[in-house]
């Protein structure tokens, strides 16, 4: 059945006990009963069979009608009032509000994961680091995380803060660690990085337009706090809070980044992974290193951009000078780089 339908065994599994769970025993002396078989002795009529349960609900009949005003958005008191007008409906309010309880027990969607070819997709996301303690000073740093979706091989770096320029310093050291550059990024809406959070259509940075332009990749924000369509790099911060730097002090970030290199090395990327079932580190080797897209021959030339006005003089000010502009842009606001 996983295989027919392309979800997880486990997952299977799990409908199929509650299948099992809720089928009702047949009925004592049922033509399916075995112990009317020939030759079957009637001790074994002795089953252990459940009781069937109690009367049927008065508002059965009506199910079908109740579950579409609950899905209008129908309160029990108003379904119980239309019941009784337009159906000649004779049960008490209790009996209908029963009906709606039932009815809103709903089962949780399951959650299929997905998976892409080699060289795909990465997923990236920050979280909190280890203490670092200089000179009785506690700070603590943020954790970025990269994690290669098909063979879960993965980088992190600890840095101070989430800037535009942090995030795009860890990507390149990340993909000069990997060799090569995944086709697409499945980010958070980081503020640093998305200028407007939206499902359809986000609004990324400029500057990281450009900086995803010269690598060949692209931005894929994700739905706004839905953290399950990043869940494999979710799953792997957790990894690295709990199995790296849980109960550590570092006494510098630098010292934290080279344990984090080292683990990543001889921990992370020796270990057989839960759902791949294979070494992470080999994985990577045979099957993903050769289908990332390779990287150019200069990173990428970092520059700030902002909204400038041109003044009455035909200038504009940009990090304390002053730059003449065409005489026709006098008055406009302009995005300047440099």
């Amino acid at each position: 059945i996983a295989q027919l339908l392309g979800i997880h065994r486990e997952t299977v599994g799990k409908y199929l006990r509650q299948a099992a769970q809720n089928r009702p025993n047949a009925p004592t002396g049922s033509k399916h009963d075995p112990a009317d078989e020939p030759g079957t002795a009637p001790a074994a009529h002795q089953s252990n069979s459940r009781p069937q349960s109690g009367p049927t609900s008065e508002c059965e009949p009506f199910r079908q009608i109740i579950s579409d005003k609950l899905d209008a958005g129908l309160s029990a008191t108003r379904i119980h009032q239309d019941l009784r007008a337009e159906h000649g409906f004779s049960a008490s309010y209790a009996s209908v509000r029963r009906c709606v309880a039932r009815l809103s027990e709903r089962t949780r969607l399951p959650f299929r994961r997905l998976e892409t070819p080699p060289g795909e997709e990465a997923q990236v996301d920050f979280g909190s680091g280890a203490i670092v303690e200089v000179a009785g000073k506690r700070r603590r740093p943020w954790i970025f995380r990269i994690v290669l979706s098909y063979s879960r091989k993965a980088y992190c770096e600890a840095v101070w803060r989430q800037t535009g320029d942090d995030f795009m310093a860890c990507l390149e050291n990340a993909f000069a660690y990997f060799g090569g550059v995944p086709a697409r990024l499945a980010i958070d809406n980081l503020k640093a990085v998305v200028d407007k959070a939206d499902w359809y259509d986000p609004e990324v940075h400029p500057r990281l337009q450009s900086f995803a332009a010269h690598y060949g990749t692209v931005l894929l924000p994700t739905k706004p706090y839905t953290p399950r369509h990043k869940g494999k790099v979710e799953n792997s911060v957790k990894y690295v809070k709990n199995n790296a730097l849980k109960g550590r002090t570092f006494e510098s970030l630098e010292a934290e980044n080279q344990f984090l290199l080292e683990w990543e090395t001889k921990i992370a990327d020796t270990r057989i992974h839960g759902t791949t079932k294979q070494q992470v580190q080999g994985l990577f080797e045979e099957q993903e290193r050769a289908a990332l897209l390779p990287l150019p021959r200069d990173r990428f030339a970092f520059f700030h951009e902002a909204r400038r006005s041109v003044h009455r003089d035909g200038y504009v000010e940009v990090a304390k000078a002053y730059y003449s502009a065409p005489p026709e842009y006098v008055g406009r606001r302009l995005w300047v780089r440099w």
